[in-house]
């Protein structure tokens, strides 16, 4: 399978992909961010959504509910979609 262009830019920049994980690192361990994991997991574990491949997609309320990955995934230019570029 090809690398994407992220993926193929750090293989070729180690000290780039370095610089991402520790930002990732920092950015994870906050408390702010453990609370937003926490909710999303919950919420998952609620609807027993384990092994089905739709997901919780946040409306402009900030309310979760379900929506198909490709749908979901496919808003606000993500991938090849580049109408909100």
């Amino acid at each position: 399978m090809a690398r994407g262009k992220t993926s193929a830019y750090y293989a070729a920049n180690p000290e780039a992909a370095e610089k991402r994980r520790r930002y990732q690192r920092k950015l994870n361990s906050e408390p702010k961010q453990i609370a937003y994991r926490s909710r999303l997991n919950k919420a998952r574990r609620k609807r027993s959504l384990k092994g089905n491949p739709n997901d919780l997609s946040h409306d402009s309320k900030g309310n979760l509910s379900l929506e198909s990955m490709k749908i979901n995934r496919a808003r606000n230019g993500h991938g090849n979609n580049k109408r909100y570029r």
